[in-house]
């Protein structure tokens, strides 16, 4: 059974700017009016969030929508199953990554999810409902609980996808640019980063690295790494067809070359 993940890196489902990337979760399912769960728990499940996806992915996409709704009252632990066990798609909204994780993790759902993507269920979300399907990523949680004083921080995610993810890499919350901040946390802490811009998503399909999707054609996705303590940002191109997960984090030929790498 194929196993599929969309990570999306922003965008306004309200004015269908991410259309190009929700059709093709939409085709990943092979059924022209899938099942769609959107799980708002970064929002504080947003009933405007829901009133959009249910007009946009409900009657424009044809998909059948439900919601699944946790901070306030969860709902017993069998209906969380049901739920997400009758989703074909699970749609995950953007907002705190932070308490997303926690809430999920209070509640086992981090682990029917893992579940889910193993019996075939199509992934995906936007910003925060990216970073989740990463081992890690690059958050602004802190400042929905400190807007004046406040830092990005890494968040812990589901470690379904290698590396630190950060979305939004082309934009800013509050003023404070995400490049700039996410090549710093890289310096500090090693390893790969993937960072997409708004409107730009990375297909993922069986574990490997399908392809960029894009909605707007400025959109780009890029990796950054640290080689002999220095850090480089790369743009990640296209692919024509699925390839090892390890190509997406693999450093260019030019840098690794520079410092004598493999």
């Amino acid at each position: 059974m194929r196993k599929a993940i969309i990570a999306i890196g922003g965008g306004e489902i309200r004015t269908r700017g991410t259309a190009t990337i929700d059709r093709e979760i939409i085709r990943l399912t092979n059924k022209k009016s899938p099942r769609l769960l959107f799980i708002p728990t970064a929002s504080s499940d947003s009933e405007r969030y829901w009133r959009h996806v249910q007009d946009y992915f409900g009657n424009l996409l044809n998909c059948k929508t439900d919601v699944l709704l946790l901070k306030h009252e969860p709902p017993s632990q069998k209906k969380i199953v049901e739920k997400i066990t009758w989703a074909e798609i699970v749609y995950v909204g953007g907002g705190n990554t932070l308490l997303m994780m926690r809430v999920w993790r209070r509640l086992g759902v981090d682990k029917l999810l893992r579940s889910a993507y193993e019996n075939g269920t199509v992934l995906s979300g936007i910003s925060a409902g990216a970073i989740c399907w990463f081992e890690a990523g690059h958050s602004d949680s802190m400042s929905f609980s400190n807007p004046r004083n406040w830092n990005y921080i890494k968040v812990r995610g589901l470690g379904l996808l290698k590396g630190i993810y950060c979305p939004h890499y082309n934009s800013r919350t509050r003023g404070v640019p995400r490049r700039k901040d996410f090549q710093q946390m890289i310096s500090r802490t090693g390893g790969t980063g993937i960072a997409t811009d708004n409107n730009c998503a990375i297909e993922f399909l069986d574990g490997q690295f399908y392809r960029l999707i894009t909605s707007k054609d400025y959109a780009r996705a890029y990796r950054v790494y640290k080689i002999a303590g220095q850090t480089f940002t790369e743009q990640i191109g296209r692919q024509k067809d699925l390839a090892p997960i390890e190509l997406l984090y693999r450093p260019s030929r030019t840098s690794a070359d520079r410092w004598g790498k493999p």
